[in-house]
């Protein structure tokens, strides 16, 4: 392609945009009981499907790659709360937010919190917001501890 900003795949997405796309096929991956990078690639460059952009492969196949971590950090954090009783889609944002905390290292820790909270505003329920900056938060408060061991 011609454009840094276009996608690999077919057309231009914004940062917010590929998240929320990011929170949408993570949470498909989990109902479907498959590997989010292979619903991925079921969707990338599928006409049927709306456009991945770049951003949110690198979300999907990072998360792929740690979801372990990821999860481990969110059933340790997540006071109260299994992942398995969690609703589905405030689990697949509180993943996006934690990859992006601790793995994309141009995305401040207060961005990637403001930005899950605001996806469980559009997406969720109402105490969903309230709840992911919680865990978000008691992640973000030990995040640079947690990226110089990761």
């Amino acid at each position: 392609m011609s454009s840094e900003s276009e996608s690999r795949r077919g057309g231009k997405i914004g940062r917010r945009a590929a998240r929320r796309r990011a929170v949408e096929l993570l949470y498909e991956a989990a109902q479907r009981e498959l590997d989010p990078a292979a619903v991925l690639k079921e969707h990338a460059g599928s006409p049927d499907v709306d456009i991945v952009g770049d951003y949110t492969f690198t979300v999907i196949e990072g998360m792929s790659e740690n979801q372990g971590r990821v999860d481990e950090l969110l059933a340790e954090h997540a006071q109260g709360w299994t992942l398995e009783r969690m609703p589905p889609v405030d689990l697949a944002i509180l993943r996006v937010g934690v990859y992006e905390m601790l793995w994309s290292a141009d995305v401040p820790d207060a961005v990637a919190i403001d930005e899950a909270v605001g996806l469980a505003k559009d997406l969720s329920t109402d105490d969903s917001p309230r709840f992911v900056n919680g865990v978000l938060g008691r992640i973000g408060n030990i995040a640079d501890r947690l990226r110089a061991i990761l």
